[in-house]
């Protein structure tokens, strides 16, 4: 990368441990380990100010123009079927005015940040579920006690519960949605409930089983809570809400709801990989959008089989689950995508690769990934990832990113 972009010293061990000891019993990070490697990077990513403002800008710049692409494909259903949006949800927005969309508790958005050949490139918007509060927050913050001179791009998580309390008001509980048996999904409700909770909100951990509405305003019933909500935080991917059980009431989360839903359940249309293939459709300008995404191409439509240069994604994936590329897979796992894809290639998108330049680290050449979170169109911090493989996914490592206001 280039110099306003560097690795910083490794912590001392015994300090490095103690930090992890930290994050793994008071800030709710217990997948600290992943198999023999540990989920935390004992050194910080350090970006200078004007670095910061710039990635700060462009992701602001991303969330108008991702925005104004939601509200032309909410009401344009040949664009949802394009865009692979799964049918029970395009049945849902088909309603139109009788049911229009749930309103918003706190619009968040992270844009992925890679620095390559070309500049600054983006990967994708988690436009739906973003995590990583509890690194992107108490990591940073116990990492740049130990850089003096530094300083966090932010603090998302104060900026989320600080939009969650101004639309909940008085009007009830906060429930935290998430899916049974998803560990890393737990941790980001169970943080997010600890910091409500400590500015004097009565937040609970729930799932879409234990919400009820009525005349679309939302009560929880469940043995911790019963009563109204006054707003509901989804983290529970929208693509998996239509496959609960039909006695779940899950669709006033995207319609016809009175209590707001952070993220509303118009983020799923953005979080489609496949929103690039109607751009072109579209009154609104995109032009961020079109300078720093790689071009993307229906599979159909693009050489990936004979050509190394690309590589595939699913239309809706999850922590880069389905990120594909044929130098790195067996012949045999890329003979079974290219049927799979062959079978269902509306579900799926091709996308040019970039090549993102090396970070030298502690721990030796390592690619990073920046992800910039808007709050309601305002940058409002950062969460960093580092690995030594092509693609940023579930096993990376966290990386707090920090503010040189000096060289330490």
């Amino acid at each position: 990368m280039t110099r306003a972009a560097r690795a910083g010293r490794a912590l001392d061990p015994a300090v490095f441990r103690e930090l992890r000891r930290t994050m793994e019993l008071t800030c709710f990070k217990w997948d600290v380990q992943v198999g023999d490697t540990t989920a935390l990077a004992p050194f910080p990513l350090l970006l200078d100010e004007a670095t910061w403002a710039h990635l700060a800008d462009l992701a602001e710049r991303l969330t108008r123009e991702t925005l104004a692409a939601e509200r032309e494909i909410l009401d344009r259903p040949a664009l949802q079927r394009r865009i692979s949006l799964p049918p029970a949800l395009q049945r849902l927005f088909r309603r139109g005015a009788a049911a229009r969309p749930t309103p918003s508790a706190a619009r968040v958005m992270r844009f992925d940040f890679h620095f390559t050949t070309e500049g600054w490139r983006i990967s994708e918007v988690n436009s739906d579920v973003p995590g990583g509060f509890t690194e992107a927050t108490h990591f940073t913050a116990l990492v740049a006690g130990f850089f003096p001179g530094t300083r966090a791009t932010g603090d998302p998580t104060k900026r989320l519960v600080d939009a969650l309390l101004g639309r909940a008001r008085d009007e009830g509980a906060i429930a935290l949605l998430s899916a049974p048996g998803f560990m890393e999904d737990h941790q980001v409700v169970t943080h997010l409930a600890k910091e409500l909770r400590d500015c004097g909100a009565a937040a609970f951990c729930a799932s879409p089983a234990h919400v009820r509405f009525h005349d679309g305003r939302a009560h929880l019933v469940s043995a911790g809570h019963s009563g109204p909500l006054g707003a509901l935080v989804r983290f529970y991917q929208a693509e998996w809400l239509p496959r609960l059980p039909s006695a779940v009431d899950w669709e006033p989360l995207f319609v016809g709801g009175r209590t707001p839903v952070s993220n509303p359940g118009t983020a799923a249309l953005s979080e489609s990989k496949r929103l690039p293939l109607v751009w072109d459709e579209l009154g609104a300008r995109l032009d961020t959008w079109r300078r720093l995404l790689p071009e993307t191409r229906d599979p159909r439509d693009a050489p990936w089989l004979r050509d190394d240069g690309w590589i595939l994604k699913s239309a809706y994936g999850n922590t880069g689950d389905t990120v594909s590329m044929r130098p790195h897979m067996t012949a045999l796992q890329w003979a079974n995508l290219a049927f799979r894809v062959s079978l269902a290639p509306a579900d799926w998108v091709a996308q040019r690769r970039f090549t993102t330049i090396p970070l030298e680290t502690p721990l030796g050449p390592m690619l990073p990934c920046i992800g910039v979170y808007t709050v309601d169109g305002r940058a409002a911090g950062a969460y960093g990832r580092v690995t030594e493989r092509p693609f940023i996914d579930a096993a990376a490592t966290d990386v707090a990113v920090l503010i040189a206001e000096e060289r330490p």
